[in-house]
């Protein structure tokens, strides 16, 4: 099952269950330059040039997350990929899977800005640029 959470919720879920891992699956670029919240395990989803799928993904969360009943929680732009990537690790049995709705800089307002409606950062919760 996929819970959609919104990120308030996620980081007190990650406060009361230390076993929970959070995975970033935005692109590098994004992890690193628009920043990401501390401890977050960078995996992505797709990545540029051309937003190609990771055939890695599985195996890389396998690697980073083996006990499949762990809680992770996928962290994107918008919360768009992050469904995707749940439901891909849904299919290889985890079972505690969350999606982190309106991602990192949240939904677009009407001038196009992410970030003034939503989001990660948007909450006020811990995040860091590399």
């Amino acid at each position: 099952m996929i819970e959609n959470l919104n990120p308030k919720q996620c980081w007190q879920l990650m406060q009361d269950n230390s076993s929970a891992v959070m995975v970033d699956v935005r692109t590098a670029i994004e992890h690193s330059f628009v920043g990401h919240p501390p401890g977050a395990v960078h995996i992505p989803w797709k990545e540029f040039p051309g937003m190609h799928l990771n055939e890695s993904f599985i195996e890389q969360v396998e690697q980073s997350v083996p006990d499949k009943a762990t809680p992770v929680l996928l962290l994107c732009r918008s919360g768009q990929r992050s469904v995707d990537a749940a439901k891909a690790l849904e299919a290889e049995g985890y079972r505690h899977l969350v999606n982190i709705v309106e991602g990192f800089e949240g939904p677009l307002d009407e001038n196009k800005h992410r970030g003034n409606l939503g989001g990660w950062r948007f909450h006020g919760l811990p995040w860091e640029q590399s």
